[in-house]
């Protein structure tokens, strides 16, 4: 074998048989978008071989961008540990790669249907010379999708003619993506000091300052997924000055490979708009955006190529003065253009800053105070009272930290069930302001109203209330049926509030990332309220079932359907009443409604007398409705998720998956990866419940899947890791590990318990 089949992995095909592309994509699975970029490749993917057009590789970074890749035929995968950069990733999947060309793709991007075959048909027709195929992209962020590019022009002009850079230096406007840039596979490899940094933005540019010939393509090859800000770790500001470094090395690349004045100009100018955006536009501290102004002012001079011409207008009077090194004069002329908007937007919101409220000015006069280190404001479902998370977290938090004072925010309606002692607080009081002010800490399983102010100094844990096997936040965009009208704006500005979000699983993580993207910090640490499927006694689930009525030794079966968007109240999909029958004196029906629809199960009065079917749709917490329960049945349930804990069986009952998937919006496949047997119709699930085949070897077979991907950190520590990282301060390394699922032992099944 020879050196170059050993650094290429060359070594199954010949060069002859190589396929014309590779697409190479890199990178970690962010915010859990690289299963749909692969989807749309391996869909498209002809195989490689003689007649192959193009292959896909994929440089998967991390455990979860492995998971992502595995399985799909015809993808080669290069695995890479957690912590990979953007840079080496590159690397080792180009070094993979069996192409003649490279199509580098990050893995939170995706290449549009008919793309590759595309590229590998114009990179077939270039001629010997030609290192670099400048294509067009497109954007998408979490408002608009396929946005155009600046670029198509540019390309169009070039039209089908291979140029040196020096005869094309407008090409140096195209935006600076690494992934709208084809590369001969030899040409990559002969530039690695160029071509394989870290930086995309550099290797971008320099791709085309080190090309012997570049062509042009004015078709679509990506579709570049821009990330919110707030949901990208941003590092210390001072990394902007790295933009500076950035351009002040191209420009001397520019130089030194004697690359025309047309480049040198080019490049200079896209420098000066590049840096004056950051000084006008980017949140920088003033310390940190005066120096980058006069560094960038220092290379604006030492890199003016001769006889330049700014433009006319406010543009070349910005430039004129970054060259002037005049901060001063150039802050002056921000902030008056920044006046005349805002007297534009005071007219505008007069009215409305009249018309404020005693409350709020109240609520503002609180929030100068101090925050009070030792009070913490917990609520749960909307103010429902002490459930969920929340309330896990309230208890852990007594035991191990009593002095940080306990407040919860309950609805009035809601008051009379409260625990006695429990300090509350009601919607819309003085007194609710006033600790919403100055808490500390706020813990809540939804969000808090819009009204709430985030503080710098205090603390917004995100507990949520379910895995999501639905469409969450802007996912929903796409789904107005579950969306209703949601102001994706305002959702947005209520997560940027968030300062932890607690996950029990990685698939609900990289949702999480998807559906709500911010800055907040992921604590991996399982779901408090699923602890008690660990720690609860025999002794706990007899008290249970006593309460519940339910007799020692007869099967207890919950049903908890979900809400669907497209119902406007709760009716059963069961015919109850038959299905008790059916089942007989022995089975006993615990039957919980969708709380979305309250106290609307007006069905089941007429069940409850005979005493097998208890409408338990009222009961709190719904803990203890699993534990007592000898299996579930459920539809789309997260409950499916949390039950997985106690390890007893799950039947899924799909009678309209298609339309629940279609209106609302999937994850992924339930009746591909349910966690025990569907049933699509009543019959089928009458069947499955007299027979023994709701928990036969299959069964448990499934489940066993489902708990390991889906129950993945809940051990029963949830709440002890939760509590002694956001309250105590403790270190993520100092916190007690994850028990792995095969060494859990869950609570004692109903008949384990008589």
């Amino acid at each position: 074998m020879s050196t170059e089949e050993e650094r290429t992995g060359m070594h199954g095909p010949s060069t002859a048989a190589a396929p014309r592309l590779s697409v190479v994509v890199y990178g970690r699975d962010v915010q859990g978008r690289l299963g749909a970029c692969l989807d749309a490749l391996t869909a498209q993917a002809s195989g490689t071989g003689e007649s192959g057009t193009f292959e896909v590789v994929v440089a998967a970074v991390g455990p979860a961008a492995q998971e992502a890749a595995a399985d799909r035929p015809g993808v080669t995968v290069v695995p890479l540990p957690e912590g990979t950069d953007d840079g080496v990733a590159r690397r080792a999947g180009g070094e993979r790669a069996a192409g003649r060309w490279l199509h580098f793709v990050h893995s939170k991007d995706t290449v549009p249907t008919g793309a590759p075959r595309t590229v590998a048909d114009r990179v077939a027709e270039l001629p010997d010379g030609v290192d670099v195929l400048v294509v067009d992209h497109v954007r998408s962020t979490w408002r608009h999708q396929g946005m155009p590019s600046p670029d198509g022009r540019t390309l169009a002009r070039q039209g089908r003619r291979d140029l040196p850079l020096a005869d094309s230096p407008g090409l140096l406007k195209a935006t600076p993506l690494l992934g709208a840039r084809i590369l001969r596979a030899e040409f990559w490899r002969a530039h690695p000091s160029e071509l394989g940094v870290a930086d995309e933005e550099f290797a971008a540019y320099a791709a085309l300052l080190v090309a012997e010939r570049i062509a042009a393509l004015d078709h679509i090859v990506l579709n570049v997924t821009e990330l919110r800000a707030q949901s990208v770790p941003s590092g210390p500001p001072e990394r902007r000055y790295e933009l500076i470094d950035r351009y002040e090395a191209l420009l001397a690349l520019v130089t030194d490979l004697g690359a025309g004045p047309g480049a040198l100009a080019v490049l200079y100018d896209v420098m000066l708009g590049a840096c004056l955006r950051v000084v006008a536009r980017e949140q920088l501290p003033d310390p940190v955006r005066r120096e980058f102004f006069h560094r960038a002012a220092r290379a604006a001079v030492a890199w003016r190529p001769e006889g330049h011409q700014h433009p006319g207008g406010l543009e070349g009077v910005r430039r004129r003065l970054l060259e002037e090194d005049a901060y001063t004069k150039y802050r002056t002329l921000q902030s008056a253009n920044r006046q005349r908007r805002r007297l534009r937007t005071a007219l505008v919101s007069r009215k409305h800053q009249v018309g404020l409220k005693v409350r709020d000015l109240r609520y503002r006069k609180e929030l100068e105070r101090p925050v009070d280190e030792d009070l913490a404001v917990f609520t749960a479902y909307w103010d429902r009272g002490v459930a969920c998370n929340p309330a896990a977290i309230a208890a852990e938090l007594a035991e191990r930290a009593p002095h940080i004072h306990r407040v919860w925010v309950v609805s009035a309606a809601n008051v009379p069930l409260l625990p006695p002692g429990t300090d509350h607080v009601v919607p819309g009081t003085r007194r609710y302001w006033e600790v919403l002010a100055r808490a500390k800490y706020l813990v809540n399983n939804v969000n808090f109203p819009n009204a709430v102010v985030k503080r710098p100094d205090a603390v917004h844990l995100q507990t949520h209330h379910g895995t999501p096997l639905k469409r969450m936040g802007l996912d929903q965009i796409d789904y107005p049926a579950a969306a209703k009208g949601l102001n994706f704006h305002s959702l947005l500005e209520r997560v940027d509030k968030w300062d932890y979000s607690v996950s029990a699983n990685g698939h609900s993580t990289r949702m999480w990332e998807r559906a709500y993207p911010s800055h907040y910090t992921s604590l991996d640490h399982g779901y408090p309220r699923n602890d008690v499927y660990y720690r609860a006694t025999a002794a706990d689930i007899r008290a249970i079932r006593e309460r519940l009525g339910i007799a020692p030794g007869k099967r207890a079966v919950l049903y908890a359907p979900t809400h669907r968007d497209y119902e406007a109240a709760w009716t059963p999909r069961l015919d109850l009443a038959t299905l008790a029958d059916r089942l007989g004196e022995d089975t006993v029906l615990l039957v919980r409604g969708h709380y979305f629809y309250g106290g609307a199960t007006s069905p089941l009065a007429g069940l409850r007398k005979s005493g097998r079917v208890i409408d338990v749709s009222s009961y709190d917490p719904v803990e203890d409705l699993a534990l007592a329960s000898d299996a579930l049945i459920t539809d789309y349930s997260s409950i499916m998720f949390d039950y997985a804990n106690l390890d007893r069986p799950i039947v899924i009952y799909a009678d309209d998956w298609e339309t629940y998937a279609k209106t609302r919006g999937v994850y992924f496949d339930l009746m591909a990866e349910a966690p025990g047997h569907v049933a699509r119709t009543q019959d089928e699930l009458t069947e499955l419940l007299l027979s023994d085949a709701w928990r036969d070897e299959a069964s448990t077979k499934a489940r066993k899947a489902f708990r390991r991907r889906f129950c993945e950190y809940d051990d029963g520590r949830a709440a002890e890791r939760v509590v002694r990282r956001v309250f105590l301060g403790e270190s993520e390394e100092s916190l007690p590990p994850v028990t792995p699922v095969d060494e859990r032992t869950p609570a004692p099944t109903p008949e384990e318990a008589v």
